[in-house]
């Protein structure tokens, strides 16, 4: 957990976002880190869970961390939940709680309320398109012989 807030302090110290920070670890070593990176990038995917996520995959050459752990100075947002669980990460530990960093300005009470909703009363308009497609990708997916299942 301290190399999580160890990550937090320093991107928060070299001004690349807020102070979050993240690791996974593997069988006891740190095999991926992160820290909130999404102002100094433009980009508000870059979460320190996210982050440490895309280092972890890297550093292993995978896209599923079964057997990894991830620590995290917060509770992760609904965005690094749904990483976390598509890197099949099976344990998250955390310190600070959402209602901690809502005290601080980090808010996703939002986001929560809007999950809540029915699909046509989000503030996030969704629109099914029906249309005759040229290249059904879905059917190509299925009928594909040599994809990498995940």
């Amino acid at each position: 957990m301290q190399a999580a807030f160890d990550a937090a302090a320093s991107g928060m110290e070299n001004n690349e976002g807020g102070p979050f920070g993240a690791v996974v670890v593997l069988e006891g070593k740190i095999i991926g880190r992160g820290n909130n990176k999404v102002t100094s990038h433009n980009d508000p995917t870059a979460h320190a869970e996210v982050v440490a996520i895309r280092d972890a995959c890297k550093t292993m050459q995978t896209f599923h961390l079964p057997d990894a752990i991830i620590y995290t100075n917060c509770e992760p947002c609904p965005m690094c939940m749904a990483a976390i669980y598509w890197a099949n990460i099976k344990t998250v530990y955390y310190y600070y709680d959402r209602h901690q960093a809502e005290d601080i300005g980090f808010s996703d009470k939002f986001i929560y309320d809007e999950f809540e909703k029915p699909i046509n009363e989000r503030s996030v308009a969704m629109k099914k398109i029906d249309m005759v497609v040229q290249n059904d990708v879905f059917d190509g997916w299925k009928n594909k012989s040599d994809k990498t299942p995940y």
